[in-house]
């Protein structure tokens, strides 16, 4: 018999994997270039070329011994936490040492490490709606307790009045993710200034320590010259979760770091129950191989002109067919507003026309749908007369 939390976590299991594999079997029925899956966000950018030459440059020169082997610590090879902190640093004007970086498994080994780090069961982990659908479970790993803060569906900005009414002695940790799966909103810096003034009077209010989370995968992927805020220089007790599966079209290769920076209360007993959590989770060492590529590849970017394409093509497109939705500032994600209260019955009214789109309830945003974009061109342009049969049915 399975443990009873399991129990719940499969009954709601990844409606965006199911939609997924829905596509898979769909794909062997109507052929895959007749069916339209926006359901995940894997890029269909390969990875650049200089990821492949440093993959096989490593291979050849290294002893493999050595190369595959476990690293000194559980933190990843220094010379590869040197190179991410001196890319940091000249990128966003910090002061990061290689000791201040963490190489994880992804952003979701990282996330899991920074929250067995810190929670105690029942503390609270504050989270924006709509936002990642996994960080209910993550934080239930460890017996701590989500809670929502609404989304405004106007803008898709965080809602501050709640959010700071929302804020108790149990709230350990708050977790931002911008750009935003599955909005493709960039928050402001002026809402990062005020989530940090409030976060600092809260601390002041309770005498307790609130750690803001900033999970990052998205960051390169912005549009039209939006700016992205670091939030280390916003709030000091921040801790940043990367990950390269996006930004190097690298998501199956699981590699990432967490950023620790001295500025956090208790920095040094945080980072030594990280490497310790890194460990006891059974991530072990992020994977050796891939933090020497990323080292090499540092100021490599994914084709952001590409996922730049579809988006505005996209949202051209939908818009057309009189959809309602936010135009995306970054991520490779659109949030299209379903034009009935139940997106759920919407999202299997679009599966007649092959097309695949999770919906917004799966992100705590009832009456939404995601649509990825990372997908071809083709697959933009070939969807849209069936977007446009779709809206038929309802405009």
């Amino acid at each position: 018999m399975i443990a009873e939390k399991m129990k719940d976590m499969v009954k709601n299991s990844s409606a965006i994997r199911a939609m997924f594999e829905e596509g898979n079997k769909m794909a062997k029925i109507y052929g895959a270039e007749n069916v339209y899956d926006f359901s995940l966000g894997n890029p269909n950018v390969p990875a650049p070329d200089a990821v492949k030459t440093a993959i096989c440059d490593i291979i050849s020169e290294e002893d493999p011994k050595v190369l595959h082997g476990y690293t000194n610590t559980n933190s990843g090879y220094l010379e590869v936490r040197n190179t991410v902190a001196k890319s940091l640093n000249r990128r966003f004007d910090t002061s990061f040492e290689g000791k201040n970086i963490v190489m994880t498994v992804g952003a979701a080994g990282g996330l899991n490490v920074i929250l067995k780090t810190l929670l105690n069961p029942l503390d609270e982990v504050i989270v924006f709606s709509p936002y990642f659908g996994e960080y209910r479970s993550y934080v239930s790993n460890y017996d701590g307790v989500l809670v929502e803060i609404s989304a405004d569906t106007d803008t898709f900005q965080p809602k501050l009045s709640e959010f700071e009414a929302k804020i108790t002695k149990k709230t350990k940790a708050v977790i931002v993710n911008t750009p935003n799966n599955p909005t493709g909103v960039v928050y402001s810096e002026d809402t990062i200034c005020r989530i940090s003034e409030i976060l600092m009077q809260k601390q002041k209010e309770y005498g307790t320590e609130i750690y803001l989370i900033s999970d990052e995968p998205y960051r390169e992927l912005a549009y039209d010259g939006v700016k992205v805020p670091y939030l280390t220089q916003f709030y000091d007790n921040t801790i940043v979760v990367y990950s390269y599966s996006k930004s190097l079209s690298l998501p199956g290769e699981r590699i990432g770091y967490l950023v620790i920076p001295d500025e956090v209360s208790e920095s040094e007993e945080v980072l030594s129950a990280v490497n310790v959590a890194n460990r006891i989770l059974g991530f072990v060492n992020a994977p050796t191989l891939l933090q020497k590529a990323v080292a090499r590849c540092i100021d490599e970017q994914t084709n952001i002109a590409y996922y730049d394409k579809n988006r505005k093509t996209l949202y051209e497109g939908l818009k057309a067919c009189g959809f309602e939705c936010v135009k995306p500032e970054g991520a490779f994600y659109l949030f299209m507003k379903s034009p009935i209260a139940n997106e759920k019955k919407f999202c299997e009214t679009a599966k007649k026309y092959h097309i695949l789109l999770v919906p917004g309830s799966s992100f705590a945003c009832p009456g939404y749908v995601r649509i990825a974009y990372c997908v071809s061109y083709e697959t933009i342009v070939n969807s849209l007369p069936e977007f446009r049969r779709l809206a038929e049915e309802y405009f």
